[in-house]
């Protein structure tokens, strides 16, 4: 799936995504995917340069599961989608 660099700069309301969470205490508070330590936002910034969720799981976050990953790439390209007239 392809994410929009125009996504760069708008921030997501991680609160309405049941694929990640926010731990006090667990990386500084920061939204994160669940049952992990990667950052939701991270995710995002990784799917904007272009790699895909199987990429982003396999090669850079190795451990994180591919299907919340997708998840949560689909959420934030849902969020900010363009409303039709």
């Amino acid at each position: 799936m392809e994410v929009a660099a125009c996504y760069l700069s708008i921030m997501v309301d991680w609160s309405l995504c049941p694929d990640v969470e926010r731990v006090p205490g667990k990386v500084s508070g920061a939204w994160v995917v669940r049952g992990t330590r990667v950052p939701a936002q991270a995710v995002i910034d990784n799917a904007e340069d272009g790699f895909t969720a199987e990429q982003i799981a396999a090669e850079i976050y190795h451990g994180l599961p591919v299907e919340p990953t997708r998840r949560v790439i689909e959420f934030a390209t849902r969020v900010h989608a363009p409303h039709p007239a």
